[in-house]
C-alpha cells in the first residue's frame, strides 16, 4: 500500500466520523460544553488581573500603611491609630513623603450585590484628590474643609447607579447615622466608581471608630524609592506598609489559588467529555472491523490503522475545543455585560494564553482519549476482522 499523505488520514478520519453524524455531534458537544465552561472560569481570573493592572496602577496611593498585613486581605478594619500620621509626619523629610492622608474604609453590602459599596471616609479639607488624583467630578460639588464631621458625601457613578441617589438624596450609613449626596464622580474606573466618598470624622463616628483609621495613604516625592520607603517605615514604625506592586503582587497570587480551583471545577466536566470521546471513537472501531480489516489486507499497517483512529480522536477534540472557545466568547460577553453593569469592570477575558490553554488541552484529551480505542484498531487479526459479520 502506498504512503498515505497526512491530509488524506485526515480527510479519512473525518468521513469515519460523519458516518455516525448525531453520535458525533453530541459528543462535540460535551466537549464543546466542557471546554465552554473551562473558558468562562478561568477567564474571571484573567480579567480580574487585567482591572487590578490596569487601573490600580494609575490610581491610589504610593504606600498603604496599616497594622493589616496583606496576606490578611485589605485593611478594612479601622484599628490603627490615627497618632500614626504624626509619627509618619517626623519621618517626612528623611523619607521623602510628600502627604499623608488617613483613611477609614468599609464595606456595605446586602443579598443583591449591586446593593454594594465601599465606604472611602478621608480628611475634608484634603479632598478625594489627595489620594485619587485623576477623579473628575460630574455634579455636584467635593468635600471641603467645612463638610469634616458633617453628613456629606461624594459618589461614585455606578454607586450612584446601583443605589439610585441624586443631589440632595439621603444614604443611611446605619441606624443612627446618614449623610447627603453633595457629589456625583464622573465615571474613572471600575474601583474608584464604586466607591462612597465620606469625611473622615463622619465615618469614624458611624463605625465607631473615633481617632482609628484603617491605613494611612502615602504620597512620595519619588514614587521610585517606594519598595525603600516602605521597608524603612516597617522597621522603624512597626507598622505594615505595602506598595503597588505589593498589592498586584498579592492579588496574583489570590487568583492564581482562585484558577487552580475554578480548574479543577472544570477538570471533572474535561473528564468525562474525555470518556465521551473514547466511548464514541471506541464504538466506531468496533462497528468499522470489517474496514479496518480490508485496510490490512491490501497492506496497510498496523501504525496506520492505529493513526487513523487516533487522528479521529483529535479531531472530534478539535472541533469540540474551537466549540467551547466560541460558547465561552459568549459566556464572557455575557459575565461582562453584568459585571459591566454592576460594577463598570469586564471581570472576564479572553487571553491568548488562555485560548491555547483550552486548544492545548483539547488536543491532549483527544489523544488520550484515542489511545486505547486505536491500540485495539491496530491489534485487529486480519482473519478475525474480515469473518465478522
Amino acid at each position: 500500500m502506498k504512503t498515505v499523505k497526512w491530509t488524506e488520514t485526515w480527510a479519512l478520519a473525518w468521513r469515519g466520523l460523519t458516518r455516525r453524524p448525531v453520535r458525533t455531534f453530541l459528543t462535540a458537544l460535551g466537549i464543546t460544553v466542557a471546554v465552554a465552561s473551562m473558558v468562562v472560569f478561568l477567564s474571571l481570573g484573567e480579567g480580574i488581573r487585567k482591572v487590578f493592572t490596569s487601573e490600580l496602577g494609575g490610581i491610589g496611593p504610593d504606600i498603604q500603611v496599616s497594622l493589616t498585613p496583606l496576606s490578611q486581605g485589605l485593611a478594612l478594619q479601622p484599628n490603627l491609630p490615627q497618632s500614626t500620621v504624626r509619627d509618619l509626619q517626623k519621618q517626612s523629610a528623611e523619607l521623602g513623603l510628600e502627604s499623608l492622608t488617613p483613611v477609614v474604609m468599609a464595606v456595605r453590602g446586602g443579598l443583591d450585590p449591586a446593593q454594594s459599596v465601599i465606604l472611602y471616609g478621608l480628611p475634608a479639607a484634603g479632598g478625594i484628590g489627595a489620594v485619587f488624583p485623576n477623579t473628575a467630578l460630574a455634579r455636584g460639588r467635593l468635600l471641603v474643609a467645612g463638610d469634616e464631621g458633617q453628613g456629606a458625601a461624594v459618589l461614585g457613578a455606578k454607586a450612584a447607579q446601583n443605589l439610585g441617589l441624586e443631589l440632595g438624596k439621603r444614604l443611611n450609613l446605619n441606624r443612627r447615622s446618614s449623610v447627603r449626596v453633595v457629589g456625583v464622580l464622573a465615571p474613572q474606573s471600575g474601583l474608584v466608581d464604586n466607591f462612597i466618598f465620606l469625611p473622615l470624622e463622619t465615618l469614624q463616628r458611624a463605625e465607631g471608630a473615633e481617632g482609628r483609621v484603617s491605613l494611612v495613604a502615602v504620597k512620595l516625592t519619588d514614587p521610585r524609592e517606594a519598595r525603600t520607603v516602605a521597608r524603612q517605615i516597617s522597621e522603624r514604625l512597626n507598622l505594615e506598609a505595602a506598595t503597588q506592586s505589593d498589592f498586584l503582587s498579592f492579588i496574583d497570587r489570590a487568583l492564581k489559588i482562585s484558577d487552580a480551583v475554578r480548574f479543577g471545577i472544570s477538570l471533572i466536566a474535561l473528564i468525562v467529555g474525555g470518556l465521551a470521546v473514547a466511548n464514541t471513537v471506541m464504538m466506531g472501531v468496533f462497528e468499522r472491523t470489517r474496514e479496518f480489516g480490508t485496510l490490512r489486507a491490501i497492506g496497510a499497517r498496523p501504525g496506520f490503522v492505529r493513526t487513523l483512529v487516533l487522528t479521529e480522536s483529535l479531531l472530534l477534540s478539535l472541533v469540540g475545543g474551537v466549540g467551547g472557545l466560541l460558547l465561552g466568547l459568549l459566556g464572557i460577553w455575557a459575565v461582562n455585560l453584568y459585571t459591566q453593569q454592576l460594577a463598570g469592570i469586564d471581570a472576564a477575558a479572553l487571553t491568548p494564553r488562555l485560548t491555547l490553554l483550552a486548544l492545548g488541552i483539547s488536543l491532549l484529551l483527544g489523544l488520550l482519549s484515542g489511545l486505547l480505542p486505536a491500540r485495539s484498531a491496530s491489534r485487529l487479526s486480519i482473519v478475525d476482522a474480515l469473518g465478522r459479520v
